[in-house]
């Protein structure tokens, strides 16, 4: 039997991350979430993960700037940005710093989907 995909979920509204929380768990991946750019690195470096999913704006930094140091600290691992900022330029800037996907928020569905394309090819994903 293989393991449970694990998320490491980044964003400091709450509300948002305990309902990403719940939806993914239904399709039975284990995520874990964070609400600063310091909470998420402790929780990269001290545990292992198969996707991190990144707010742009969070209250200690940029999920940009996170995006760099994860990449740097967990090479492999992808990551995405779901963001309130829905201009082009954010989603460049996301990608520049080295995210797989940029997804605007509230579009869980689009989030969703690309959790799902993302780890479908991933061993934990495997059944």
């Amino acid at each position: 039997m293989s393991e449970r995909c694990r998320i490491l979920y980044v964003d400091d509204h709450e509300d948002s991350a305990i309902m990403f929380q719940q939806l993914l768990s239904l399709s039975d991946y284990e995520v874990i979430t964070a609400a600063t750019v310091q909470q998420a690195l402790v929780l990269a470096q001290a545990s292992e993960f198969d996707l991190f999913i990144l707010d742009r704006r969070l209250p200690d930094g940029m999920g940009a700037d996170l995006c760099v140091q994860l990449k740097e600290c967990c090479p492999g691992i992808p990551v995405i940005l779901y963001s309130g900022d829905a201009y082009e330029i954010h989603r460049l800037e996301s990608l520049a710093a080295g995210a797989d996907a940029y997804v605007p928020k509230p579009h869980i569905e689009k989030l969703i989907a690309a959790v799902q394309e993302i780890l479908s090819q991933n061993a934990c994903a495997a059944a």
